[in-house]
């Protein structure tokens, strides 16, 4: 996976971040803010073109996982029929991708709700979890992303 550089610099934020004072947070916050959202929008975005790029088995098996079947059904509809899973192994990839996926987006919550709470209460404690959740969250969202790429190199195996 490349390492993106808005990711590299809000990481860099946020370690820098974590030994603000209260009144350098109240200033910088919009930075943090903006520094974190290019990162989670730079990390969203390469996830989509990975993602892209799966065999239509592989796609068919994550929105059957993501629950978004009755969306595809839809999009079948003209006498297509949805590619079913043949391969087990493309199954157990695309499993392993979602559970990737929801722990990063679980991190990604916690790290904005602790942010929210910080700035509620002016809480440097606060704040400074935030960062370290933040920085988890991106580190889990780029082993999703790594994960995804792995489903793209096992389908081309198994052709």
């Amino acid at each position: 996976m490349q390492k993106l550089p808005e990711v590299q610099q809000a990481k860099e934020l946020m370690n820098e971040a974590i030994d603000w004072s209260v009144f350098k947070w109240w200033f910088e916050k919009p930075r943090v803010r903006e520094t974190a959202d290019r990162a989670n929008d730079a990390l969203d975005r390469l996830e989509r073109t990975v993602k892209a790029q799966w065999s239509d088995e592989a796609k068919a098996e994550y929105k059957k996982l993501t629950g978004k079947t009755a969306k595809a059904a839809k999009s079948q509809q003209k006498n297509q029929e949805a590619p079913q899973a043949d391969h087990p192994q493309i199954r157990q990839h695309v499993e392993k991708v979602k559970e990737a996926d929801d722990a990063a987006r679980r991190a990604r919550l916690e790290a904005e709700e602790t942010f929210d709470e910080a700035e509620s209460q002016l809480s440097t404690d606060l704040a400074r979890e935030g960062c370290k959740r933040a920085i988890y969250s991106w580190e889990l969202h780029e082993k999703a992303i790594r994960r995804a790429e792995a489903v793209m190199e096992s389908a081309s195996a198994e052709e």
